[in-house]
């Protein structure tokens, strides 16, 4: 199935291969690929197992960043004010953002839309 795919890929793109050598690639596609292609990546793409994009990880693993922003940024815990407006400039200096300013009147968490930094107001 992965091998067909495959073939009409490269026919309909004009590509010129030894067809020895990509039907041993296809071959190896599921005994490589089985392991190190089922990764998710953050943007969601998982490749079916026949699917001829899966040919890319013959020879090497599917490298995929476990360390997401959004949940780096899950593990700082929220930050209190006993002001009902908070400014944010994600760190200040080069490394920051514009500075934002954030209002706490209503209960809860509040996220800088920049940095995703939450706040929240201490009631007394």
């Amino acid at each position: 199935m992965a091998s067909v795919k495959v073939l009409e890929f490269f026919k309909a793109s004009n590509k010129r291969l030894n067809i020895n050598l990509l039907n041993a690639m296809v071959r190896n596609v599921h005994d490589v690929t089985s392991k190190s292609s089922k990764k998710i990546t953050h943007t969601g793409q998982l490749f079916d197992e026949d699917d001829y994009r899966n040919v890319r990880f013959i020879d090497r693993p599917k490298e995929v960043n476990d360390n997401w922003a959004i949940k780096l940024i899950e593990e700082v815990p929220p930050t209190s004010a006993k002001e009902k407006i908070v400014a944010c400039d994600g760190g200040g200096g080069p490394l920051g953002h514009p500075k934002v300013y954030i209002n706490l009147d209503k209960p809860g968490n509040h996220t800088c839309g920049y940095c995703g930094l939450r706040f929240y107001k201490e009631h007394h």
